[in-house]
């Protein structure tokens, strides 16, 4: 009886004991399995060429076949648009911001140009009465002119005859009233001065041959007849240009023009004189617009003292220009924004977490002063604006599915369904095939097969 109690109690403590390794056996792989599924569902990894793409176990991307990394997630900021780097992150991608600060618009431009003559210093050397050139006196071009220098003899009939008109109204004495007023006034009609006609008067007989004088000085630029040629009244003989002062003209782009007016000092060199500075103010704006250069002629007045400058000579040019009423414009350096097209971005620092955090912020643009830019509209003075580094925040805010250069704010990252109908809808003749469970349906592929998630077989889409 005793042995059959003993029995009985051992037997019930053996299946207790097996009873209670069997709950807490299921309890403990619950827990733990739970604590499995829970760190699963916390890392995800995705491709780092199409961070559109999110798994929860790692393998190949679906689009382009690269091994899937490990997303870095943070709590912080997890449900907005900002993106959160360590110290480490920063410190590798040298990170660097500055503030925005308010200041006036200026602008260094630089100019090329060349030396050109003064169109108003430009005359011309005709021959005031009809013949034949029988001799030249300047001969070539470049050759210098002085006012009332003998440039060419001339033979001339029509001049022999009226200088016998005259000879022949002095014989008459006054007899006939204003005859010999006349005659003078034909002579002085073909520019002869009062002095030749004096002693045409007084020879007594006719000249055969007249002098031309230079009615200016100059250097010849062009050489317009030859020895023996005939001319009539009026033809010109040389051009002769003033090279005592010069324009130098800039050409400048049309998007520059709203720096330039006139009377603005500009500072320039000269080709052939390097290390040599001069300077002038800006005397005009040509209005037009050349339309194959699309730049605008602008003109700096030089004295040409001991004929340092001449035509044709290379200048390189600077101005340094301030828009006006621009004192209160905001300022950021040119490396802080991104293009993308149609928006311009920037990433500003958070001042309010205590890891470094950055959000995109669309801006508007300005005048584009060189090393730095003027925001109109997106910005705040003080703010911290990421100046360098700015692509690697960028390209984190992109693979953590952040609103990023080519991620509108406004818009939800594609999925890969969404891309592939993108591209379907772009390629007409392009076959993609796709997971048939809904909760799959960012895997996509270009050829037929298994889905790497569930197994089932792909369909065409």
């Amino acid at each position: 009886m005793i042995h059959n109690k003993y029995f009985q109690w051992t037997l019930i403590f053996v299946v207790g004991l097996g009873l209670g390794w069997l709950f807490f056996s299921h309890s403990s792989t619950g827990k733990q399995a739970e604590g499995q599924k829970s760190e699963s569902v916390k890392q995800i990894w995705t491709c780092s060429m199409h961070p559109q793409i999110r798994q929860d176990h790692p393998g190949k991307c679906p689009l382009c076949g690269m091994d899937l990394i490990p997303l870095q997630q943070s709590n912080e900021n997890q449900n907005t648009a900002a993106i959160t780097l360590s110290e480490e992150a920063m410190q590798t991608a040298n990170i660097q911001t500055s503030p925005v600060m308010k200041g006036s618009a200026s602008k260094e431009i630089r100019l090329y140009g060349r030396v050109e003559s003064d169109e108003r210093a430009v005359s011309v050397l005709p021959a005031h009465l009809p013949g034949r050139i029988d001799k030249l006196l300047v001969n070539f071009t470049g050759d210098r002119v002085v006012k009332g220098q003998t440039i060419a003899i001339v033979y001339s009939p029509e001049l022999i005859q009226a200088q016998q008109e005259l000879l022949e109204a002095k014989k008459l004495n006054g007899s006939v009233p204003g005859a010999l007023e006349a005659a003078r006034e034909k002579l002085r009609q073909w520019k002869l001065s009062s002095a030749q006609i004096d002693a045409l008067e007084n020879g007594g007989r006719p000249a055969t041959e007249f002098a031309v004088k230079a009615t200016t000085s100059g250097v010849v630029t062009k050489k317009l007849v030859n020895q023996g040629d005939y001319v009539s009244q009026g033809t010109p003989l040389y051009e002769v240009t003033d090279l005592s002062r010069l324009w130098v003209l800039f050409d400048v782009y049309e998007t520059d023009l709203s720096w330039i007016k006139n009377g603005d000092n500009l500072s320039y060199e000269l080709q052939s004189m390097p290390g040599k500075g001069f300077s002038g103010r800006v005397s005009f704006v040509a209005p037009m617009v050349d339309s194959r250069s699309r730049t605008v002629k602008i003109r700096v007045e030089a004295p040409n003292r001991n004929s340092l400058f001449k035509p044709g000579m290379l200048a390189m040019g600077v101005l340094k220009a301030r828009l006006k009423g621009s004192a209160g414009d905001l300022l950021v350096p040119r490396s802080a924004v991104l293009w993308t097209g149609r928006r311009s971005v920037v990433y500003v620092k958070l001042q309010s977490t205590a890891t470094p955090s950055f959000e995109m912020r669309e801006v508007t643009l300005g005048a584009d002063l060189g090393e730095s830019i003027v925001v109109a509209k997106g910005l705040q003075e003080g703010e911290q604006v990421v100046t360098n580094g700015v692509f690697s925040v960028d390209a984190a805010a992109q693979l953590a599915g952040k609103p990023s250069m080519m991620n509108h704010a406004e818009t939800p990252p594609a999925t890969a369904a969404q891309k592939t109908t993108t591209e379907k809808t772009t390629h007409h003749k392009k076959v993609v095939y796709v997971c048939p469970m809904k909760e799959d349906a960012d895997v996509v592929s270009d050829h037929p097969g298994k889905c790497p998630k569930c197994g089932m077989d792909l369909v065409k889409q």
